[in-house]
């Protein structure tokens, strides 16, 4: 099919690699290299120059390169639009998500979505925001789920919900014993945080700044599961969404360290690419994602 020809082509025209663009189109090299002779024979002139490395459109490739995704684009608004009409929902959805959506948010929003849509299959990437925010850049996934505020004029930003983040020590730490405590009691302590790039780092370092806090000495995890392990441990204390620590707090491992008159929060969003024309799936899923409150009522 044609279609599929064309969505071979812009891959490789954006990857610029051959290797590249038959990894992520589950093909082998050859396969690809064959695809793309075809249709220069088809349209009886050179596309590309190409070596191992690299590859440089001629005048024609660039011109195929414009049509080509605007007839994709064409091509999914009209599966689009009958998908409508039908009320037909399945295909799949390629989220990509920061740790704490993926590992402790989404899987509840799957199981719901997942009932009412079984003939959607779905994979969730996870990495830190932004990590996620560059996979949207490059069309790797349909859209991705980050846990901060992001200024990014060449995409479509949507909050979807809002998350407090809190203090926590392990059971045991001296200031675990006190239900409120002041900032001066939290000065020169031994942090956990998580990497640089991550939305829970973002907001603790914000935190930090504007508090004036000095760290005694600080332990980096590229995860809040591993954060939230180390903090049990007794590492030291951290700054973590209360989706993550829900639990512990219930089983009374993990203590809240309550700051009276300090309240932090951030956004939850949605980011997608501007030109992108969703799937079936993909509309759908986004739009019960946007009609979400804090307590997941679908």
């Amino acid at each position: 099919m044609i279609v599929e020809s064309l969505k071979l082509y812009v891959t490789v025209v954006e990857q610029r690699n051959f290797s590249k663009a038959a990894e992520i189109l589950h093909m082998s090299q050859p396969g690809v290299s064959s695809q793309i002779r075809n249709l220069e024979k088809e349209f009886n002139v050179k596309l590309m120059h190409r070596s191992p490395k690299w590859v440089k459109l001629t005048e024609a490739g660039e011109l195929l390169y414009v049509r080509a995704k605007e007839m994709l684009n064409l091509y999914e608004s009209v599966k689009l639009d009958i998908a409508r009409l039908q009320d037909n929902v399945s295909g799949s959805l390629q989220i990509g998500a920061s740790f704490t959506i993926g590992e402790y948010v989404l899987p509840r929003l799957f199981s719901s979505f997942a009932k009412q849509y079984p003939d959607v299959s779905m994979e969730v990437f996870i990495r830190n925001s932004s990590q996620v925010i560059e996979a949207v850049r490059r069309s790797d996934i349909d859209f991705g789920l980050v846990e901060e505020d992001i200024e990014a004029p060449d995409l479509n930003v949507t909050t979807f919900m809002r998350d407090e983040l809190i203090i926590v020590a392990a059971e045991g730490h001296p200031l675990s014993l006190s239900m409120n405590i002041d900032l001066e009691q939290l000065q020169h302590q031994i942090w956990v945080l998580r990497e640089t790039g991550s939305g829970t780092r973002s907001v603790s370092d914000r935190f930090l700044a504007q508090t004036g806090l000095r760290i005694s000495r600080s332990y980096v995890f590229n995860s809040s599961q591993s954060v939230k392990e180390a903090v049990f441990s007794g590492l030291g204390i951290a700054m973590l969404s209360r989706w993550v620590v829900k639990r512990e707090l219930s089983a009374g491992v993990l203590k809240e360290i309550s700051i009276p008159g300090i309240l932090m929060e951030r956004n939850f969003s949605l980011v997608r690419r501007k030109d992108q024309i969703p799937t079936r799936a993909n509309e759908v899923f986004s739009e019960k994602l946007l009609k979400l409150d804090n307590h997941f009522i679908w």
